[in-house]
């Protein structure tokens, strides 16, 4: 939904509703990265959440038509990049739908092989290099859980997202900008 709610000219349903309420839930953004092959492949997310530290998993709601599910599968792994406030333009390049094919789009986020053999971005907050752990279904998305086999952490202020626009909840970050898509950084 790129407008308020409701729209103009109708009320709302039940899917509008929740469009709206899910626009006040204020979450980091990440990239999903995976390779199949010779192919990187890489997507926007929101969803990125922890799941157990025993065994150690994570996991990430991606749309199930993305071409990046069919890569973890193939692969057998995937990365999940926390970024930072000034990544911005790294989260909306792989937002947008189709975006997700990423070999030779990374020439402004050096990236190196992670424990897996994934792709792991350089200079993010954070990241988790993950085994495929299993994939369950959850309506139009698939929730990809993943087994961390390496993390790590580094000090900054985080990108997030609320209200269809990406922010920096830290000083001296004006990020505050609409996402021109409509999922935004929702995968």
């Amino acid at each position: 939904m790129s407008g308020g709610f409701p729209r103009a000219g109708r009320a709302p349903g039940p899917a509008d509703a929740y469009r709206h309420a899910a626009r006040s839930w204020t979450t980091g953004v990440a990239l999903l990265t995976a390779r199949h092959g010779d192919e990187v492949f890489a997507k926007t997310v929101s969803s990125l959440c922890p799941l157990s530290l025993d065994p150690p998993l994570v996991s990430v709601a991606v749309d199930r038509r993305s071409p990046i599910v069919t890569a973890v599968r193939g692969g057998r792994g995937f990365a999940l990049n926390v970024l930072a406030a000034d990544q911005e333009p790294l989260a909306r390049r792989f937002a947008s739908p189709g975006a997700g094919r990423a070999l030779g789009c990374f020439t402004t986020a050096p990236m190196r092989p992670g424990t897996t053999g994934v792709p792991v971005l350089e200079r993010c907050l954070a990241w988790f290099d993950c085994r495929l752990h299993g994939v369950l279904p959850g309506g139009d998305h698939v929730l990809l859980v993943g087994l961390v086999a390496a993390a790590d952490a580094v000090p900054g202020d985080p990108l997030v997202y609320h209200d269809g626009r990406y922010r920096s909840p830290g000083p001296g970050h004006p990020t505050d900008h609409p996402n021109p898509t409509s999922a935004g950084a929702r995968a």
